[in-house]
Formats: structure tokens, sequence, C-alpha cells
């Protein structure tokens, strides 16, 4: 794909996620999550990452966020994620997680907050590697298998996102920066966490209903390949 082409594509998607970041309300996180999965899968590792950081980046200098490092960091990392896993690559993302749930658990606070607040990640965690192995994202010869795979890579890419908020809250000492009891973070996870778990389900029914035919619609257009980088 032309030079030119693949910049107006990063762009059209840094577009897409700063829209989505001002049509947000409500629950934890912003719009731009519904889109990570898209965005990694087409753009690829490096114009995915690319896309997401200009278009969290603006989002946040035209709408400025008290927590604008959420966005600016989690969200290029959870688009960076979701390429590797869509092209088969799980060590990149097994890393990831697993040196930030480290730093989490190696925490005083990690062993104190509840482990349920984290199901999600711990489960995420553990299906890396298998959905990294079999996803059928990128292959032609299969599409009644492309929705399930979507849905899987969907859901790890979008707890990459939460599991790096979490990372920057804790361990990188965010929540002592702000002057944040223990008390304080404990009500900011459990009520932080069930927002969390809603915002999974909407990822994957948007994945599902929305993300694989245009996938699919994609695939069937002449001389069109993705991921593009």
């Amino acid at each position: 794909m032309q030079k030119s082409l693949k910049i107006a594509f990063t762009a059209v998607f840094a577009a897409l996620h700063t829209i989505l970041y001002f049509l947000s309300f409500g629950l934890w996180r912003n719009w731009a999550i519904y889109l990570e999965p898209i965005e990694g899968i087409i753009l690829g590792p490096w114009a995915g990452f690319s896309a997401a950081l200009m278009g969290s980046v603006i989002g946040r200098m035209i709408k400025p966020d008290v927590f604008w490092m959420f966005g600016i960091i989690a969200e290029p990392l959870s688009v960076l994620m979701i390429a590797f896993l869509a092209q088969r690559r799980w060590a990149p993302v097994f890393i990831t997680y697993f040196v930030m749930l480290l730093a989490y658990f190696a925490h005083p606070f990690g062993a104190e907050l509840p482990l349920w607040t984290l199901l999600d990640v711990l489960l995420a965690f553990a299906l890396i590697i298998p959905v990294a192995k079999t996803n059928r994202i990128g292959a032609k010869d299969n599409e009644k298998r492309l929705p399930v795979s979507l849905v899987f890579v969907s859901f790890i890419g979008t707890i990459t996102d939460a599991l790096t908020r979490i990372f920057i809250f804790v361990p990188a000492g965010l929540y002592a920066f702000l002057g944040l009891s223990f008390d304080e973070v404990f009500f900011i996870f459990t009520t932080g966490a069930s927002a969390s778990y809603i915002e999974d389900l909407i990822v994957i029914v948007v994945s599902f209903l929305v993300g694989a035919p245009l996938l699919l619609a994609l695939r069937r257009l002449p001389g069109f390949k993705y991921p593009i980088t």
C-alpha cells in the first residue's frame, strides 16, 4: 500500500479516536475503547499505536481531563497489543501483562484490594497464548471463525487498557500523587471494576455485531489488505 494511503488511514483513525472521546458519557472509560480492536487489526502495530496516540492526545488537548495520562498511555498500548495478537505474536502481550501484574501484586495495596476486581484481567492473561495461537483474524480460508477470534482479541485488548490504568494508578504511584488514602483507592477500585465489567461486555457485543462484519467487508475489497503496516 502506498505510503500516502497509509498516512491517510492513520489520520482517519486518529480523527475517529478523537471523535469517540468527545461522544463518550457514563461508565469509566471513553468510547474510543470500542474502536481499539478495529484500529489495531486494520492499521497494524505501529500505525495503530500512532493513530491511537494522536487521537487520545488531540482529544485531551481540546477537552482536558484530570486523568489525561490514562488515555494517552493506556489507549495506544491497548491498540498495540491487539495488533500483536491479531498477528499471532503472543510474547510482547504476555510480557506486558506479566510485568504490570507483577508490579501490582508486589505493591502493598495489591495484597489488600479485592481480587474480584481483577478477575477479568487474570482471565485475559490466561487467554493470551491460546488466543494468539488460534485466532483466525488474518486467515482468508475460514470466515466463520473470524467473529469468535475478534471477540477474544478484543476482550484481551480492552483488558490491556484497564490493566494499564491500574498499573499507572497503583504501582506507578498516581494514587499517592493525588493524595488518596487506601480507603479511597478501595472505593475507586470496587466501583470502577463494576463499570469495567460492563465495558468488557459492551466491547464484546460491538466487536461481534459491528467489528466482524466490517472486517469481512474490507477483506472482500479488491486490492485492500490489512494490516496496512
